[in-house]
């Protein structure tokens, strides 16, 4: 083969070579935004020579190459990687699934309670001027204060409070008041009850749940008073 044959095929061959290269090159399309450091056309593709490589322009520098955009990544990345540097052109790792909530914590039960109130009044009522228990009123507590505190795991206040009628000084009914409240604090603790988880207290005529007519002769308005003669058993503590 002669020299001129020789030069023509070489030619041919590397136009072949660079056609070729071409044809297999991914256009690099850029953020034409500030001053892009490569030749781009009119599509804002980046110009390749005939070897695949980039054009750069006169003001390339690897941190413009690495800050403008080609897509997600920087256009450095797909021209001049080994200058802009593997770590930069490494894809955003996609962001960790975020772990499942925790479950809302079961809300917690608020503790049962064994709380109660008990009012000995209707036919559970004293008599006038009296703090004797009468039988209705001892059945009474039996079924609805003693029954009730078999439920009870303790017992952390028993208050018993004793009311008077109307008829009388203040000072003379807040006695008697003091005395029916201790009337059913003995019945209670002679079935068992602690003493000292009871409390008594008086509240003499000052809280009275029947009004009367002073009209009415002393016989029927001590009858029509009777229901304020009566004691109120309050008992506060946790459920079995």
């Amino acid at each position: 083969m002669t020299a001129a044959k020789f030069r023509l095929a070489s030619a041919a061959m590397l136009m072949l070579a660079s056609l070729s290269a071409t044809a297999q090159s991914k256009d690099v399309v850029v953020d034409p935004k500030g001053e892009v450091p490569y030749v781009i056309d009119q599509r804002n593709v980046v110009a390749r020579s005939g070897f695949d490589l980039c054009w750069r322009t006169g003001y390339w520098t690897p941190n413009a190459a690495a800050a403008v955009k080609a897509g997600e990544l920087p256009v450095g990345c797909q021209c001049d990687k080994d200058v802009v540097g593997a770590e930069v052109c490494a894809p955003a790792a996609a962001p960790a699934a975020k772990a499942p909530a925790a479950a809302a914590a079961a809300p917690v039960a608020a503790p049962a309670k064994c709380d109660f109130s008990v009012n000995l009044a209707a036919d559970s009522t004293f008599a006038f001027n009296k703090a004797t228990l009468t039988p209705a009123a001892r059945a009474t507590l039996d079924k609805t204060v003693l029954a009730r505190l078999g439920s009870c795991a303790k017992v952390d206040s028993l208050i018993i409070t004793g009311h008077t009628d109307r008829l009388g000084s203040q000072a003379y009914n807040q006695k008697l008041s003091e005395k029916r409240a201790d009337a059913v604090k003995a019945y209670l603790a002679g079935k068992g009850v602690k003493a000292d988880v009871v409390d008594t207290m008086g509240a003499g005529k000052t809280q009275p749940i029947k009004r009367c007519d002073d009209k009415l002769g002393r016989k029927p308005l001590i009858e029509c008073l009777a229901p304020n003669r009566r004691v109120t058993v309050d008992v506060k503590g946790p459920a079995k």
